[in-house]
């Protein structure tokens, strides 16, 4: 019989392992938390495993958050749900960028063995042979927000990009748009991938053919701008489908610069339902990919992880949601 672990304790109490940890580790929590955790562990027989516990002098009690770029507000509100997660668990948390280069996200798996943290999130934009040996490798544990191939043996929490797609595309034809545009990052990362997929089956979808589709140089304002004067140049959209918010705050100047209304010339939609969103003129309709969410069942995963390491690694999709603002009629 296997013996009880704090994953099992989580789910007997129905709550997060986070909150067992705080619970366990004696930090502030309810009332009814601390109840329902001390019930489950006494009816489970939970022991903290003597060995792991006589470790924690050798732990560092932090741990790496590493994502592409600290400035991008997707990044941050997945930062601050893993925060909120761990700090709760008595972990600091050290957000690090690795940039959009695939080496230097390698380069950052193999330097955990350095012992500066006791385990990892990354959300790589890019992913080679090379990043999954790195990660299947790894002396701590490791958990990716994104995709990897399943033979990675990682636990992974991903979006539904190309489901996003699909429902912007769905809420602009119910508005009456037919010249839908596409504005996509670097085809060659995994979310410019995903997204690219999830255009080409919504047009095909809703029997639509492109307005065009311009690939940016990376997932920035400046580069929202540029392909916005290139896409104009090419078509006439009545709408433009971006692929992340400041892409399509980038666009709507463009379109500005160009004398068009939005969102009475043409429509835009953003992914990532940024705080952004709500604050740019006119406010964003954007896809809402779970940032928050993906960042904490990112830190749950990971701390279940470092409680279990014999854990069989678990793929979590998080479905996206439309959130409707002015930018589209």
């Amino acid at each position: 019989m296997s013996r009880p672990t704090i994953a099992g304790v989580a789910r007997a109490a129905g709550v997060s392992v986070a909150s067992v940890s705080r619970v366990l580790n004696g930090l502030p929590a309810t009332e009814e938390m601390v109840e329902r955790v001390q019930r489950a562990v006494q009816e489970l027989g939970y022991v903290p495993d003597a060995r792991a516990r006589s470790l924690k002098v050798g732990r560092t009690f932090q741990l790496t958050l590493a994502v592409a770029d600290v400035g991008n507000p997707v990044y941050v509100t997945m930062m601050r749900a893993v925060e909120e997660v761990v700090s709760a668990a008595g972990y600091r948390l050290v957000v690090t960028t690795t940039g959009p280069d695939v080496v230097d996200e390698v380069a950052l798996v193999r330097g955990m063995a350095r012992g500066y943290a006791d385990g990892l999130v990354i959300s790589p934009l890019r992913v080679d042979e090379d990043l999954i040996k790195s990660i299947r490798e790894c002396e701590v544990p490791v958990v990716v927000a994104g995709n990897v191939p399943a033979k990675a043996g990682v636990d992974t929490i991903r979006a539904n990009s190309p489901k996003g797609i699909l429902l912007a595309v769905e809420h602009l034809t119910s508005k009456g748009r037919k010249r839908i545009a596409f504005v996509n990052g670097p085809a060659d990362t995994v979310p410019g991938t995903a997204r690219a997929k999830g255009f080409a089956d919504a047009m095909k979808e809703f029997k639509l053919t492109s307005a065009g589709e311009i690939g940016a140089a990376d997932f920035t304002f400046a580069a929202g701008r540029e392909a916005g004067k290139k896409l104009f140049k090419k078509s006439g959209p009545d709408a433009v489908v971006c692929a992340n918010d400041l892409l399509a705050v980038g666009v709507m100047h463009e379109l500005a610069a160009y004398g068009l209304g939005v969102p009475d010339d043409v429509a835009v939609i953003g992914m990532d339902d940024s705080e952004l969103a709500e604050q740019c003129f006119p406010p964003l309709t954007s896809v809402n990919l779970g940032s928050a969410e993906r960042g904490r069942r990112a830190a749950e995963l990971l701390l279940a992880r470092i409680e279990d390491s014999s854990r069989t690694p678990r793929r979590i999709v998080v479905q996206p949601s439309l959130s409707v603002r002015k930018s589209t009629p």
